[in-house]
Parts: C-alpha cells; structure tokens; sequence
C-alpha cells in the first residue's frame, strides 16, 4: 500500500473526502516527525510507539580494500509494535 491507496483507505473508512483525508495523513505524519525529531516519541495505545534510539560509533570496514572506517554516532527512528497490532498481524 502506498501513500495514495492509504488516502484513500482513509477516506472511505471515515467518511472524509481524498482531500481532507490526505490533509490528515500528512498532518498526523508531520506531527510525529516533528516529535521524534525533538528527541520526544509518540504512543498509540494498541497500535505502537514512534520513537529514536541513539547509535554509538563504532569502526567498520570498507568491503573493497579493507581499509578500517570510522562510522559517526547516528540518532534513528524505531517503532516498536503494541500488543493488539502484533496480534492483529499474527493472527
């Protein structure tokens, strides 16, 4: 499903039009961004969490020469599942 299947999802499960329904996707994305971008996450009981998780540097490896690289410390996204959608999805 993409952007435009999920609008559309949206629209004919509530009722809204592609429109307003695309307004809201995109400010409920914008919201969540937004937090995680200011190290805060976003919890939707029954759905999951949207939060960012810290990586240390570490050295890795070019694969072509060998050569030791140094891999800068990165802030990422993560999403961890909640209990009803790891069961919706497993079942």
């Amino acid at each position: 499903m993409n952007k435009t299947e999920l609008i559309d999802a949206i629209a004919k499960e509530s009722g809204l039009t592609k429109g307003d329904s695309g307004k809201a996707l995109t400010a409920a994305l914008d919201a969540i961004s937004n937090e995680m971008a200011n190290g805060g996450s976003v919890q939707l009981i029954g759905f999951g969490t949207f939060s960012t998780k810290e990586r240390a540097a570490r050295t890795g490896r070019n694969p072509q020469t060998g050569a030791a690289i140094e891999i800068a410390a990165a802030t990422l996204p993560a999403f961890k599942p909640g209990k009803e959608l790891k069961e919706k999805v497993n079942n």
